[in-house]
């Protein structure tokens, strides 16, 4: 109780200074990502605060028997705190307060099953902070170089991209779209695939008959 009623402290104290998330994260890992980001921001420590948590969830991802742990239902909070403490030690991050904490406030309340998802909106909201806007672009075959910066350009001088925003964009291999692209930019789309025109033209001509 000691961590959590430090964390919300700290969380507290960023309420009071008017700080607000960059972006709006729901359900209960957001919850967790929010508190963290926060606390982070007061401390001036969302760099090393990033780099360790993902430190950490990518040993958890690249260890099934860690996974299997974590998502034990029954652990003892004995045990919790021990598997926090490998942890940091395993990832050199026993002298990080923040993420310590952090992890201890999770332990306690049974959720280390949920660090994964945790760690995800965490990005989320670093992401946004630091103006970085993810994007897809599906086609057929991959792209080659060229066409592909070509692409990136036009999308980062589209009204998707504001300014003082940076896009980090992703060529997804999708065969059944048969031809065209999809572009897709945070929750917008744009579906410029054969097999979307195909679908279409059938649509019209079924009403049609």
């Amino acid at each position: 109780m000691l961590f959590q009623r430090q964390l919300l402290r700290t969380v507290a104290t960023a309420a009071t200074k008017q700080f607000k998330p960059p972006v709006q994260l729901f359900g209960l890992e957001g919850t967790y990502a929010t508190a963290l980001f926060k606390a982070s921001y007061m401390e001036s420590s969302i760099e090393s605060t990033t780099k360790g948590i993902n430190l950490i969830n990518d040993k958890v991802a690249k260890d099934p028997k860690l996974q299997s742990v974590l998502n034990n239902p029954v652990l003892s909070k004995n045990d919790r705190n021990l598997v926090v403490d490998a942890l940091l030690k395993e990832n050199g991050l026993t002298g990080d307060k923040q993420i310590k904490n952090f992890l201890l406030v999770v332990a306690e309340n049974n959720r280390l099953s949920s660090l994964n998802l945790i760690c995800q909106q965490y990005n989320k909201l670093n992401d946004a902070f630091k103006g970085i806007v993810h994007g897809n672009v599906i086609t057929r075959e991959k792209l080659d170089d060229k066409s592909f910066k070509k692409l990136e350009k036009a999308i980062m001088q589209s009204k998707f991209i504001s300014n003082g925003k940076s896009l980090q964009l992703t060529n997804l291999v999708r065969p059944e779209i048969k031809g065209g692209l999809i572009v897709e930019i945070d929750d917008k789309t744009v579906d410029l695939s054969i097999a979307t025109k195909i679908q279409n033209l059938n649509k019209v001509l079924q009403e049609s008959i």
